[in-house]
């Protein structure tokens, strides 16, 4: 394997994409080592020539294409590629297959920075302890960190509140039922019951 780890994300969400960019480039991995995609099909023509040593993916469970046969077809031209999942719907069964694929992690939807940034850390120091040079990376990353274990300010993602479907919150004076919650452009945005547009989740205070 080349000393340089090439990393592929692949989510339909612009602000997804953003995150693990982000993370991956705060961890000291270089802006070249890391592709993006919104789609399976998109992902495998990056990925025929990139030739990704991780594969970070939504689930698609619905599309012509499932994140885990992304990986299969990637693993063609590059059989060390890891596999990590993101999904709205982790059931028992999600989790089974998570692990036949050899999924380093399942990550469920929608997920906070600081929930994403803690997983992709404990995915990077699993791979660490094979590659050396990554391992110095990592050490130096989190020596340039800011108290409270940030990374710089270039590099640090909004820390999200956390709000799930079926929460309960306080918006302009009055409470409302959370109905539709996604991660669009780097924020959190709900739809709250009753109302059409979308709503920053900063805007909100949960009950």
């Amino acid at each position: 394997m080349p000393a340089e780890l090439r990393f592929l994300v692949v989510d339909s969400l612009a602000g997804v994409q953003t995150f693990a960019r982000q993370l991956l480039e705060g961890f000291g991995l270089p802006s070249d080592s890391i592709r993006c995609a919104s789609d399976p099909e998109s992902a495998l023509s990056v990925g025929l020539d990139f030739k990704p040593d991780f594969l970070i993916t939504d689930w698609f469970p619905k599309g012509k294409m499932s994140g885990i046969e992304l990986h299969e077809r990637l693993k063609t031209v590059n059989a060390d590629c890891r596999l990590a999942l993101l999904s709205f719907d982790v059931s028992a069964q999600h989790e089974a297959d998570a692990i036949e694929a050899g999924s380093n992690f399942l990550l469920r939807k929608p997920f906070t920075a600081a929930e994403l940034k803690a997983t992709l850390m404990q995915a990077l120091e699993a791979l660490a302890k094979e590659r050396p040079a990554l391992h110095a990376r990592l050490s130096a990353a989190m020596k340039t960190a800011q108290p409270g274990g940030r990374v710089p300010p270039k590099t640090v993602l909004p820390v999200m509140p956390s709000l799930k479907v079926g929460d309960q919150v306080q918006y302009q004076d009055k409470t409302e039922t959370v109905e539709v919650v996604v991660v669009s452009h780097g924020e959190l945005v709900v739809q709250l019951r009753g109302h059409t547009a979308l709503i920053s989740a900063s805007k909100l205070k949960k009950i």
